[in-house]
């Protein structure tokens, strides 16, 4: 644990202050001396807010720092799923490398926590989560990592999936995931059964992949709806993507999020420019724990993408039609405390008492640091500079 100085901040755009840090933690603001042999950091009168959390990623996935990945393939879900399983390892895709690459660029650009799927599927078997573990222990004190067992290629249509995803929970996967029951197993009952079945055994949260747009995902989600009441699942499932929210019928999408609400569903959003998303300012008015991610970035799927939650804020923000400064500050407040809410991260915040994971962002408010987008002035976990002016104190393999 840490000890240090952080002068001249302004905690959420506001008065400037120091921010006194003892062993990791928040323990005052105000104007403070230092004591003998504490480090400071003078943080140049920029804004202090959490650190910023990126909710749904996969760290597995990134050819970053690879040859260029030539794509000829249609934009097809089940044909990228496909190639992408069936390749990587020719395409020198190494889960380890990869993985640290993309979480060594997200803990640059202000990252304090990460939720990432991994792939899991017979042909690989958890070799992948392997690999991100091992980066997840690397990376201790710089970035905290949470590992989603993500069944992308199936469940039911994939034998040995289920076996596989036991396994990766009996390890220590912190959650379990899904991909478009319909969609992608066309055995919606089959498959909740088969994922409510094994949270319930070990105990984890669940957060789904949901593709599945207007009425299928609706029906898709209604499904869900179903299980978290028989299981008492209420405040332990997320659906990521959420597209069928985004569909042209208010009254239906209102009827939808008013039961995620009641059930308190998390929803994940990387405001994807492609699709129908959520609405998040909808979504805030119901109450519903919203976090953001920037899913995949550069990989086999596609070329875009950047391993940093403001550049993906800015997209959330777009995508959603945003433009007044309160506005732009929630959206700030989604790839930060929203990201936390969902994965339900104790001690986050800029309280007395929090830990010291800040990310310190220029601009003048929260909306100008938002379309901002410079590099972060600095980075801390647990009071310990991580990041200063965009790069990682740790190198990229």
């Amino acid at each position: 644990m840490h000890d240090l100085l952080l002068r001249n901040v302004r905690p959420m755009a506001g008065e400037s202050c120091d921010v006194l840090i003892k062993d990791g933690k928040i323990a005052g603001f105000g104007t403070f001396e230092p004591k003998p042999g504490m480090s400071v950091e003078d943080g140049g009168n920029a804004i202090a807010v959490p650190g910023l959390i990126d909710a749904h990623t996969h760290l597995d996935k990134t050819t970053w720092g690879m040859p260029w990945h030539v794509n000829n393939r249609a934009a097809v879900l089940r044909e990228r799923i496909d190639f992408e399983r069936e390749n990587r390892l020719e395409i020198g895709m190494d889960p380890h490398r990869q993985s640290m690459r993309h979480a060594i660029g997200l803990a640059a650009n202000g990252g304090t926590h990460i939720r990432s799927h991994v792939d899991i599927d017979p042909t690989h078997g958890l070799s992948l989560v392997e690999g991100v573990w091992e980066t997840r222990e690397k990376l201790k004190g710089v970035i905290d990592i949470e590992i989603v067992a993500f069944p992308q290629s199936g469940v039911m249509v994939m034998p040995g999936t289920v076996e596989l995803l036991d396994e990766a929970l009996r390890q220590g996967c912190e959650v379990l995931g899904g991909i478009d029951p319909c969609g992608i197993d066309r055995d919606p009952k089959g498959q909740l059964d088969i994922l409510f079945a094994l949270a319930v055994k070990h105990g984890v949260p669940i957060d789904i992949h949901l593709h599945e747009a207007a009425d299928l995902g609706a029906f898709t989600m209604e499904l869900i709806f179903e299980r978290i009441r028989a299981h008492g699942m209420e405040g332990k499932v997320a659906i990521s993507h959420a597209f069928a929210l985004g569909m042209n019928d208010y009254l239906r999408v209102g009827k939808l999020i008013d039961e995620i609400a009641r059930l308190d569903v998390a929803i994940l959003t990387t405001g994807a420019p492609s699709a129908n998303v959520p609405s998040i300012m909808r979504l805030k008015e119901a109450g519903v724990r919203v976090g953001g991610g920037c899913d995949g970035i550069r990989d086999t799927w596609g070329p875009w993408g950047q391993p940093d939650m403001l550049d993906r804020a800015k997209v959330i923000g777009m995508k959603n039609g945003l433009r007044s400064d309160i506005e732009l500050a929630h959206v700030l407040h989604v790839v930060s405390q929203g990201g936390a809410d969902v994965m339900r991260l104790e001690n986050y915040g800029l309280q007395i008492g929090c830990n010291a994971d800040l990310t310190l962002l220029t601009g003048e408010t929260l909306a100008h640091a938002v379309v901002d987008i410079a590099p972060r002035p600095l980075v801390l976990k647990a009071g310990q500079v991580t990041a200063r002016q965009g790069k990682a104190v740790v190198e990229m393999p």
